[in-house]
């Protein structure tokens, strides 16, 4: 088990997912996606989520993989 935590137009949320192995951060981000558009993600209900929208994000993965942070990237650090 771990928390997915979803950064988003000033918001933030924390879902809970089963997931198997490492997953590439492509399949987070469109795992993501989809959680958010359906409104599973409480606190993100975005039904009008644009396909693009966590293109230019990060997952940082954090505790062994057990949380996992989809964030904007920052034009600051590394």
């Amino acid at each position: 088990m771990a928390i997915l935590n979803i950064t988003y137009n000033g918001l933030s949320a924390d879902y809970p997912i089963e997931l198997d192995g490492l997953v590439a951060d492509a399949d987070i981000k469109r795992i993501a996606h989809e959680l958010v558009r359906s409104g599973d993600v409480p606190g993100l209900n975005l039904p009008h989520l644009p396909a693009q929208a966590f293109d230019g994000f990060v997952v940082d993965r954090l505790q062994g993989g057990h949380r996992l942070y989809l964030r904007p990237k920052v034009p600051f650090g590394a």
